[in-house]
C-alpha cells in the first residue's frame, strides 16, 4: 500500500510559484510544512492567492492569522486559522486535505474569472 500524499506533495511544490495569465490576473502560492498546533493541526501553512491586473488580491484562501466567524445565536465563538478572502469579507474556510484546497482554489478562480 502507497501512503503518499499526493497532493500535500503537489501543494508544497507549488511553494513560491506565480502564475501569470492572459487576462493580466495571476494567482500566488505559499506552502510550507510546519508543526502541527492547536490552530495547524494539519501542519501545512499556506496562502494561495488570486490578484487582479493592479496586484489587489480578489481572492485568498489561508492559514496565516487568526478569524472568528460570525458568532451564531446560541454558538460559542471558535477561533479558527483555516479561511477565505474574498474582496473585502472574510469567511470561514474547512481546510479537508491539501488537494481539496487546491481543487477549491482553482474552482473560485474559475468562477471569478468567469465574471470579469
Amino acid at each position: 500500500m502507497n501512503d503518499t500524499d499526493y497532493g500535500l506533495e503537489t501543494l508544497l511544490a507549488l511553494n513560491g510559484e506565480v502564475f501569470p495569465m492572459d487576462n493580466g490576473y495571476w494567482t500566488k502560492f505559499e506552502a510550507r510544512s510546519v508543526t502541527a498546533t492547536q490552530h495547524i493541526p494539519h501542519g501545512i501553512s499556506y496562502s494561495l492567492t488570486l490578484h487582479d491586473r493592479s496586484n489587489v488580491r480578489i481572492f485568498g484562501i489561508d492559514n496565516a492569522h487568526g478569524f472568528k466567524p460570525k458568532k451564531k445565536k446560541f454558538g460559542a465563538r471558535i477561533v479558527t486559522w483555516d479561511h477565505k478572502h474574498k474582496e473585502n469579507r472574510v469567511l470561514n474556510y474547512e481546510f479537508e486535505t491539501p488537494g481539496q484546497l487546491l481543487e477549491d482554489f482553482w474552482k473560485e478562480v474559475e468562477l471569478i474569472l468567469n465574471e470579469v
